[in-house]
């Protein structure tokens, strides 16, 4: 069965095609829709994904006009990677930004990181994020300014240094990247539908080493929003073991100069680490205390981060995945 696409009556080429997968989301969706409406010194397009909602997400999404929004439906739930694929297999924009369904985006967002990425001849752009909880309450910007400023462009090493658990300084996987749709289609590029955590990694780093330059936008284009109790909630071990799995697809796959390999086999021991931990937190958690002692003398190096209550650390390594699905 194919997806429901509301059909668009423009045929003009947009300047960025904003792709939301939803799911379950009618309460924060017309934040998102809105702030897509409301960029400013570019044309744009809305594709909203519903990924089999179970409220009437699909329908908020329908009540905005055709030409405004285009509307797929999927015919069973694909996950985020699956969705997001919906919308990209379906966007005409020049540009793809993915917007999540419960964040928002600043009005000169899609503006400066598409002047910023042409005028360097890139084929992708990151700027930095706001967070905002769930009270409402704006805190700091994610990254320091300077921090950004002096990156300038992220290479597939400084990537995959940026997501290593327990040790990356500040997490690029929270990064919200724009990608040159002519880039992914060339490239054969798209989101790992068998992940449910940690796509966003895997798409950004092979867009990378597919040769794709990535330069940074200082300036806070993106609005995150902390949905309390999502994180730690979904986190499970399968979902570490996945992005091992998908890690090891990627090495198979990609080349990688000496500093990304060194960044690459920090981070493949960061998770088996990761893994280890969320184990033993799982036999802690069935009253299995012979299975935990097992599996710590299986691999001592993860009974260091039980130095910490487990909630605290439980939500520490959920963070350097970014999650922000709440599935």
């Amino acid at each position: 069965m194919q997806p429901d696409v509301s059909p668009t009556s423009d045929v003009s080429v947009p300047d960025i095609s904003f792709v939301i997968a939803a799911y379950n989301a009618e309460a924060t969706l017309d934040r998102a829709i809105a702030s897509a409406i409301a960029q400013k010194g570019v044309s744009v397009e809305i594709i909203v994904v519903d990924d089999q909602s179970r409220d009437a997400t699909l329908d908020v999404a329908r009540s905005y006009p055709q030409d405004i929004v285009r509307v797929v439906a999927l015919a069973r739930n694909r996950g985020p990677g699956g969705a997001r694929n919906a919308g990209l297999d379906v966007a005409r924009g020049r540009w793809i930004a993915v917007l999540d369904s419960d964040d928002a985006v600043f009005p000169g967002r899609l503006a400066a990181m598409i002047g910023r990425a042409e005028k360097a001849d890139a084929q992708i752009a990151v700027d930095n994020l706001q967070v905002i909880r769930e009270d409402g309450v704006v805190e700091d910007a994610m990254f320091p300014r300077q921090y950004l400023e002096g990156l300038r462009e992220i290479s597939l090493a400084t990537y995959i240094a940026g997501n290593i658990v327990f040790e990356s300084k500040f997490n690029l996987g929270y990064l919200k990247p724009i990608f040159q749709r002519r880039f992914l289609d060339e490239n054969r590029l798209r989101y790992d539908e068998q992940l449910r955590i940690g796509e966003d990694y895997i798409l950004f780093a092979e867009a990378l080493a597919k040769g794709g330059r990535c330069v940074v936008e200082p300036d806070i284009g993106y609005a995150y929003h902390i949905r309390s109790g999502s994180i730690s909630r979904v986190l499970e071990l399968h979902h570490v073991e996945a992005m091992r799995k998908a890690d090891a697809v990627f090495a198979q796959t990609h080349r990688m100069d000496e500093a990304a390999q060194a960044a690459f086999a920090r981070r493949g021991r960061s998770l088996r680490k990761a893994a280890s931990f969320l184990a033993m937190v799982q036999h802690i958690k069935a009253r299995s205390p012979l299975k935990a002692i097992r599996t710590a003398l299986s691999d001592p190096a993860a009974v260091r981060h039980m130095g910490m209550p487990i909630a605290v650390r439980l939500r520490r390594v959920a963070a350097q995945f970014a999650v922000g699905v709440g599935r």
